[in-house]
Parts: structure tokens; sequence; C-alpha cells
């Protein structure tokens, strides 16, 4: 299905994830070009617990740090821009919420399983 959602741009790019899911959330994921349908990117997500599955794909952190390495590397370079430090900081805001959401989860040994 592809994707919409009110404040995201899709002027050149689509993005596509499967219809239905595993694990309450979509893992699979395909950017396309608007123009010509062409697949730019294949992403996929861990699915499932990796204690209970293994590691089967990237985090939500993996993609974090790819755009807030991105971002940074626009900061040090001509541009360089208010918007783009504020888009770093709450990444970053973003990081802080799930690492708090995997302490609780370690301190609670769910950690890397199914439980709740």
């Amino acid at each position: 299905m592809e994707l919409k959602k009110e404040k995201f741009t899709q002027r050149y790019t689509k993005v596509e994830c499967e219809d239905s899911f595993n694990y309450n959330a979509p893992h699979h994921f395909v950017v396309k070009d608007v123009q010509n349908d062409n697949v730019l990117a294949q992403i996929n997500f861990q699915e499932g617990p990796i204690k209970e599955v293994g590691v089967n794909g990237v985090s939500n952190e993996d993609l974090l740090l790819m755009v807030v390495t991105r971002l940074e590397g626009f900061q040090n370079s001509e541009y360089r821009c208010n918007e783009n430090q504020e888009a770093i900081d709450a990444i970053y805001e973003a990081v802080d919420a799930l690492r708090k959401r995997t302490v609780n989860r370690a301190a609670r040994g769910v950690e890397g399983t199914s439980n709740a």
C-alpha cells in the first residue's frame, strides 16, 4: 500500500509497505520515483523479537542514525540552517524516547521478546 501522511511531501518519491503485517506494524518498505515507478530503495525492519527470531532487519534507531548523520553533514557545510538543527534536535529527542522504552523493557526482563 502507498503511504500518505499530511505533513510528508511525495513530490518526487513515494513510499509503499505491505498491506498486512505481523507483529502489529509494517516491516518492509519500498521507496519509488513517482515519475517512472522505479525502485530507489528497499528497507526491511526487524520483524519479530530478536531473542525469538534473531536479527533480520534494521531498527528504528538505525534509520534515525542515517537521517541525523545526513543532516549533520549538511550542518557542517554551506547548507547549514536553523531548520536542519531543529530536525536534528527532534531526532535526538525521538532516540531518547526509544532508548527509554528499551531501558524500561530491559529492567522488566522482556527486552527482545514478545512479552509486553
